[in-house]
């Protein structure tokens, strides 16, 4: 192995090092106690040798909020049969949001730390946008599917992502241990209510 290949090496094996100690910082205390100073004192390297990774903190946040919603857009897909019906896709894909939620919730606290992202920063990660394309996506084959005519896709998907967060993040405040495969029935009825709406509300 040539010096360079080496030196490539090491760099990447110290990369690994601080997304690993960053998170297990954000697994033991949370993604307020992250700085750059904690991570270096963790791999025990000085700050500046963090920096030749990642500009700074946000740098690293980024990384984690790409990772997050990667994971979120394969979940999201793999919910989607298209053997099934429109509405009955558009209805699991829900579930399999709130459960992704509650099972990676570390990710989707950072990924949604200021709320739901405007398009433009949902358009800034293609891993953002990938998910966003599956709800819109299946939003769009229900309304074909059900033959609506004049309806806002865009407006429904905002309402519909709105609805996923807004019960999730309450379910957060209130501090439970939630079951991810126990999903709130409060979800559930909105979630219908949501679809009738697509179905027999053109406006």
């Amino acid at each position: 192995m040539g010096v360079s290949e080496r030196k490539l090496r090491d760099l990447e094996k110290i990369r690994l090092q601080i997304i690993e100690q960053s998170w297990q910082i954000v697994q033991e205390e949370g993604w307020q106690a992250l700085s750059i100073r904690k991570i270096a004192d963790a791999i025990e390297y000085s700050a500046p040798v963090i920096y030749k990774h990642f500009e700074n903190k946000d740098a690293i946040i980024a990384y984690f909020t790409k990772v997050g919603f990667s994971l979120m857009a394969k979940e999201l897909a793999s919910a989607v049969d298209h053997n099934k019906t429109a509405d009955q896709n558009l209805f699991d894909m829900a579930i399999s949001y709130w459960k992704f939620a509650f099972e990676h919730k570390k990710y989707y606290e950072i990924m949604f730390g200021l709320g739901i992202p405007q398009c433009e920063v949902v358009n800034s990660f293609k891993e953002m946008k990938a998910a966003s394309d599956v709800m819109l996506s299946c939003i769009s084959t229900c309304v074909e599917e059900n033959r609506v005519e004049d309806i806002n896709l865009h407006l429904k998907f905002k309402t519909f992502w709105s609805i996923l967060h807004g019960i999730i993040t309450i379910e957060f405040i209130s501090n439970n241990e939630t079951n991810p495969e126990e999903v709130s029935p409060i979800l559930t009825d909105a979630i219908q209510g949501f679809i009738i709406s697509l179905k027999y509300n053109n406006h």
